[in-house]
C-alpha cells in the first residue's frame, strides 16, 4: 500500500492506497480531531454503538465473502447496551472484518476503508466530514488529470514511433554512420519542438539547468495532444518528399489552429504558443 496524507481542519490524515484503488484512512488520526490525547477510546466508542455495528455488518456483507455474519449478529444484539465495548481487534477477530483494521509502527494506529472512514467522520462531526469528503475529491480530480496527461504522453511517444520510421525510409542514407544517423532523427524532434515550444531541446535545458527531464515532460495536457497529432502530420509530409523548411510552416500552422480549438474551451488554459518568439 502506498502511505500518503492530506490536512483535513489542521489535522494530518494518513491514509494508504491498496492495488486495486481503494483508500484506507487513518480513524486515529482523524478521531484527533475529537480527542487527540484519546484517539483509541473516541474510535471504540463509536465502535460500540448498534448504528456503527449495524452499518459495518452491511458493509462486510457486500464486500466480504468470509465475513461471519453469525458472530456479527451477537455483536449486534449487544451493541449499544449499558457498559458494552468494542474494539477494532474484537470486531477483526470475531467476524473476519476486511473494512477496519490496527496495526503497529510508523503509520501504525486504526484504518478503515472510505466509505467506513466518512461514517466515522459524520459520528465526529459533519464540519469534520465535509471537508475530509471535499479533500478526497480534489485528490481524485487531480489523479484524473495525471492520468489523461500520462495517456497523451504515451500517445505523442507512440507517434514519434511513426515519425522515426519515416525519416528511416525516406530521410536516412544507407551510407550514414550511426552517429550520423542520429543527428537527423534528433534534427527532426527538435523540428517539432521549435514548432510546439518555440525552442530546441537543448535551447531548454540551458533556460533550465535545475529541472529533471525533457522540454516534452513539461508541455500541458493540449501541447501534448496537439505533439502527437504534429508527428504523424510530419511522418505523412516527410513520405511526400516534402523539404524541412515547408514542412516546419504547415506544422506551425496546424499546431497554432488546433491549440486555438483546444484551449478555446478551456477557460483556465496557458494562453497559445507566443508567435513573435516562435518564428
Amino acid at each position: 500500500m502506498k502511505n500518503k496524507s492530506i490536512k483535513v481542519n489542521g489535522i494530518d490524515v494518513n491514509y494508504k492506497e491498496t492495488k486495486g484503488n481503494d483508500e484506507f484512512i487513518s480513524l486515529t488520526d482523524m478521531a484527533k480531531f475529537k480527542n487527540p490525547n484519546e484517539t483509541s477510546l473516541v474510535i471504540s466508542h463509536w465502535l460500540s454503538t448498534r448504528y456503527t455495528v449495524e452499518y459495518l455488518g452491511i458493509w462486510e456483507k457486500v464486500n466480504n465473502p468470509n465475513f461471519n455474519t453469525t458472530e456479527f449478529s451477537s455483536i449486534k444484539n449487544e451493541a449499544g447496551s449499558h457498559g458494552y465495548v468494542l474494539t477494532t481487534k474484537n470486531w477483526v477477530e470475531k467476524t473476519n472484518a476486511i473494512g477496519i483494521y490496527s496495526n503497529a509502527g510508523r503509520y501504525g494506529g486504526t484504518y478503515a476503508h472510505r466509505d467506513i472512514a466518512f461514517e466515522f467522520a459524520t459520528w465526529l462531526s459533519p464540519e469534520f466530514k465535509f471537508w475530509i469528503v471535499k479533500e478526497f475529491q480534489r485528490l481524485k480530480a487531480e489523479e484524473q488529470k495525471q492520468l489523461a496527461w500520462s495517456a497523451k504522453r504515451e500517445l505523442a511517444r507512440i507517434n514519434y514511433h511513426i515519425q522515426t520510421d519515416a525519416i528511416k525510409e525516406n530521410l536516412i542514407l544507407p551510407k550514414l554512420t550511426p552517429w550520423q544517423k542520429s543527428f537527423v532523427y534528433a534534427d527532426e524532434a527538435d523540428l517539432l519542438n521549435v514548432v510546439m515550444f518555440g525552442k530546441t531541446a537543448g535551447e531548454w535545458r540551458k533556460q533550465n539547468p535545475d529541472k529533471d527531464g525533457n522540454i516534452r515532460d513539461y508541455a500541458d495536457l493540449h501541447e501534448l495532444l496537439v505533439l502527437a497529432n504534429l508527428e504523424t502530420h510530419n511522418a505523412s509530409y516527410i513520405d511526400e518528399k516534402m523539404p524541412q523548411a515547408e514542412r516546419l510552416e504547415k506544422l506551425r500552422g496546424i499546431a497554432e489552429r488546433e491549440l486555438a480549438v483546444l484551449r478555446r474551451h478551456d477557460m483556465n488554459a496557458p494562453l497559445l504558443l507566443d508567435t513573435d518568439n516562435n518564428k
